[in-house]
């Protein structure tokens, strides 16, 4: 069974990057994962790729959904990453 490596790209002063780190939360602690926060502040190539879409949820540095975080989404994706 494969690992997903899971990121939530978030900034300061994001309204929706508390909700979505709840998301994220309760998505990999029902399955088992960890996951990391990243924040685009002082990594420019992120904010510039990122800048409208933050929070951006990354699963094997693959962008998977954006702002508002789709919990049912997320847990499928992962669910078939873990499955690889």
């Amino acid at each position: 069974m494969a690992t997903p490596r899971v990121v939530l790209l978030t900034k300061a002063n994001c309204h929706l990057c508390g909700e979505a780190r709840d998301a994220v939360a309760r998505v990999t602690a029902a399955l088992g994962l960890e996951w990391v926060e990243e924040s685009v502040d002082n990594q420019p190539e992120l904010r510039e790729r990122y800048a409208e879409e933050i929070p951006v949820v990354l699963v094997d540095g693959v962008q998977r959904d954006f702002w508002k975080i789709d919990e049912t989404r997320l847990a499928r994706v992962l669910q078939r990453a873990m499955a690889q």
